[in-house]
């Protein structure tokens, strides 16, 4: 699988899980920061709650990896994909909390 498909991945993977929780009102439609501060508004959810946070910091390493994307794949391309699948993992557990 290619970067691009596994950035897209990623994003649809974080999507999943967070509209799979069926206590929020309206589904998060996107991983850019007008669609989480959207969702933070019509679920009236705390903006320091770590969910919000952690989605924050997906929404910009996702942004970063995908002006990545056409470069060579480099050691930091690396790191920011495992960040990334370190953020989800994170995500999931606060989820399920």
């Amino acid at each position: 699988m290619n970067e691009f498909n596994n950035r897209i991945s990623a994003q649809r993977d974080v999507l999943t899980l967070v509209n799979s929780i069926q206590h929020y009102r309206e589904p998060l439609f996107g991983l850019t920061e007008k669609a989480i501060n959207r969702w933070v508004t019509h679920n009236a959810i705390n903006v320091s709650d770590p969910i919000v946070t952690i989605l924050k910091s997906l929404s910009e390493n996702l942004f970063f990896l995908a002006n990545r994307s056409q470069e060579q794949i480099t050691e930091d391309y690396k790191v920011l994909s495992i960040r990334i699948s370190d953020l989800i993992s994170t995500l999931r557990q606060e989820l399920a909390s």
